[in-house]
């Protein structure tokens, strides 16, 4: 079981962005959660974090098309060293101005320069993990263990947060973080990547950007599991903008109750992490992704009943696992499916629909809960996740169908047109799987 979970760590590229990656992610995650306690520290206002949310993501969303058309063109490897040092000098700021004097604007106007960088970072961090693995057979566990570190940061990450935030100010926290991006920095220069052939590109950005689009349309799977990120992006990505509302009014507390809500969360979304890192397939992940967007849902109404800490808790780890799981498994079927030489560009649509929809869902779900609550908030924002996964569940037999000879044609199944003989005895078995799933 250990060495299927960790199948992706044989190959050395990848080893090192692990170590690295593992590092530099629990500083990320420090800054996030003092970004959001000190906004509402600030103002005291669920308006002013969707603000800050909504900033600090909006710019991912508007450049990642754009980016992911570039990223395609470029050496990826030299654009995420890169991109690292400009997140270094961008937490650097935050902690100069915390140590200093910091208002929500720097908050705002940094969260944005931070979104910017995400919007070429995402998609070209993404698109290389290919270049790290030399057999793609284990690309998906490579994935599904970048959402494992990702997520072991979300929940140590917050923790650690709460308790230097208590203790010594945010201050400390960006300081840790713009110091955290030597590690990453490191991994990446001592790697030894073969250089992927870039054909020479005569044509407008915008026309390759629309053969992007073209191509994710046609692909009908492709075109569903995004829209159904997009909508639990905007409903219930912006989840944890709300959360220091409810530390603070609905369960009376501080940092530390954050911390506690946060590492429910990320604990969530780690188990999750862990069970596609378990998978040896990408047949079934549809399935997946319907489930998790109606756990998500589920959990966001059950909210409604968390009058205690001990009651938001294990809601919370639906909602992180769900949310995870969803984004994981749609970042694994865009990756094991569509052409390498779209791969940045579907890979930067896959950014739009996950960093543009949180964005949207912090600003309005700020502003709906300043006047109805966050609680109730949770509930709406729930009600309508049940029924974008209900929608895309009803689609899912004939998404299944029209995908088949696709999933054939990269080996993913069997062709059940092939004699059973060659196919072996396993065939008809292994066929019915997939078309289950």
């Amino acid at each position: 079981m250990v060495g299927r979970l960790g199948r992706a760590l044989k190959h050395r590229n990848y080893r090192l962005f692990f170590a690295g990656q593992g590092i530099s992610v629990i500083g990320t995650w420090l800054t996030r959660f003092a970004m959001v306690w000190m906004a509402y520290d600030l103002t005291h206002s669920a308006l002013m974090l969707g603000l800050v949310g909504f900033f600090g993501q909006a710019p991912t969303s508007i450049l990642a098309p754009f980016a992911g058309v570039m990223v395609d063109r470029w050496n990826r490897h030299r654009t995420i060293i890169v991109t690292q040092i400009a997140a270094m000098l961008q937490s650097a700021a935050l902690a100069f101005f915390a140590w200093t004097h910091m208002t929500v604007w720097h908050l705002i106007v940094l969260g944005a320069v931070q979104g910017v960088i995400n919007a070429f970072d995402l998609p070209a961090r993404q698109s290389f993990l290919g270049q790290m693995i030399e057999d793609r057979a284990d690309l998906p566990n490579a994935i599904a263990l970048n959402s494992s570190i990702v997520n072991a940061a979300r929940l140590i990450g917050p923790v650690i947060a709460a308790a230097l935030v208590a203790a010594w100010g945010v201050a400390v926290c960006f300081t840790i973080d713009a110091a955290s991006y030597l590690a990453v920095i490191g991994s990446l220069l001592a790697m030894q990547i073969k250089p992927r052939p870039v054909a020479a590109r005569a044509r407008r950005v915008l026309a390759d950007l629309g053969d992007g689009l073209r191509y994710v349309w046609h692909f009908p799977l492709v075109r569903a599991v995004l829209l159904l990120l997009a909508a639990s992006s905007v409903l219930g990505g912006a989840y944890s903008t709300l959360l220091p509302v409810i530390a603070a009014t609905t369960l009376h507390g501080g940092p530390h109750t954050l911390g506690i809500l946060m590492g429910a969360a990320g604990l969530g979304a780690l188990a999750g992490a862990l069970y596609l890192a378990s998978r040896t397939s990408v047949v079934g992940l549809a399935t997946v992704i319907q489930r998790c967007a109606l756990g998500l849902g589920t959990g966001m109404v059950a909210m409604e009943l968390a009058s205690r800490v001990a009651i938001a808790v294990p809601l919370l780890f639906l909602i992180g696992m769900s949310m995870m799981m969803q984004m994981a498994s749609t970042n694994t079927m865009i990756q094991s499916i569509v052409d390498d030489k779209m791969l940045g560009r579907v890979i930067s649509l896959y950014a739009v629909a996950f960093f543009g929809g949180a964005p949207i869902g912090s600003l309005l779900e700020g502003a709906l809960a300043s006047q109805i609550g966050a609680i109730h908030t949770f509930a709406v924002a729930g009600v309508l996740c049940l029924i974008a996964g209900a929608v895309f569940a009803s689609a899912l037999p004939a998404l299944r169908r029209v995908s088949r000879p696709h999933y054939i044609k990269l080996g993913l199944i069997p062709d059940p047109a092939a004699p059973r003989d060659a196919a072996g005895p396993g065939t008809a078995r292994a066929t019915h799987r997939a078309e289950a799933d």
